[in-house]
């Protein structure tokens, strides 16, 4: 049973299950007032409880049945779809790794090297739909890794477009707990921000100490009567920056998810964003 299904019977028990008081209730009344004694009344609710709950669970399986066995349906569609895109995307990758090895005119290499990021690109596009349909049909498990190695995947993606910013990062071998990908997202976010509205040439400085995850800039400082209002669906602090105002945004819906304390200081020299990961700590 997923857990929508699951939340789904709770909250109709519930409501239920009130309704049923509330018309006890009336019943008492009326009876008291016609002077029944208490002894039937209480019988004569007891049975009426076990009638109503066992009504319910009949109507419920045979109502709502034939709509959970549509919702698995269309999440087995959707998972098989994803399945069947992710195979020759992967195809073409390989294929295009071994024709690398034969190529050697600098005309068709820059073909080959097209095709391989456009592949690339795919997978990556795949790899998050992925991500974000599991995380609304099922529950996302979480597993143990470096926190270095996180960090480090993050700090790759953005070689290309820091230009003069210098990234530092000073990660021992800790290790967390929590959704990879997820956490991952948070990170990219953060560090995207961090070169966004840094300064042409300016600092990046990534440190853990004391169960926190201190993310620095040089940039401008965020005005004090802003920082409540940064992590805002479509909330952005410069509205001369590319993007949707959506970045921090999911970084404070996944910080509150994982219970993990999420905080800004932003002054003249710079802004950190610190994430209290003692909660995700792999133990």
């Amino acid at each position: 049973m997923n857990s929508k299904r699951k939340n789904f019977i709770i909250l109709n028990s519930i409501v239920i299950v009130c309704t049923i008081l509330l018309v006890l209730f009336t019943n008492y009344i009326i009876l008291v007032t016609f002077m029944f004694s208490q002894e039937i009344f209480i019988i004569m609710n007891i049975l009426l409880i076990i009638f109503g709950l066992t009504i319910y669970t009949f109507l419920s399986n045979a109502l709502l049945e034939p709509l959970f066995k549509s919702e698995e349906n269309l999440q087995k569609t959707v998972k098989e779809t994803l399945h069947e895109l992710n195979i020759p995307a992967s195809t073409i990758q390989i294929n295009a790794q071994m024709l690398e090895k034969t190529i050697k005119d600098d005309k068709s290499q820059k073909r080959l090297n097209r095709i391989k990021q456009a592949t690339q690109d795919l997978l990556n596009l795949y790899n998050q739909m992925e991500y974000d349909i599991k995380k609304q049909i099922d529950k996302i498990d979480t597993q143990i890794f470096p926190l270095k190695e996180a960090i480090n995947m993050s700090i790759i993606k953005f070689q290309d477009i820091k230009s003069n910013i210098k990234i530092n990062s000073q990660i021992h071998d800790i290790n967390i707990n929590t959704d990879k990908n997820g956490f991952i997202k948070v990170i990219d976010n953060l560090l995207s921000n961090a070169i966004k509205y840094n300064d042409k040439e300016g600092v990046v400085d990534i440190n853990f100490k004391d169960s926190s995850l201190t993310i620095f800039n040089t940039g401008k400082s965020i005005d004090t009567k802003n920082i409540f209002m940064v992590f805002d669906k479509y909330y952005q602090e410069d509205s001369s920056k590319d993007g949707f105002g959506l970045g921090l945004n999911i970084v404070k819906d996944f910080c509150d998810m994982n219970k993990i304390v999420i905080k800004i200081d932003s002054n003249e020299a710079g802004t950190s964003i610190n994430l209290n990961l003692i909660n995700i700590l792999s133990k």
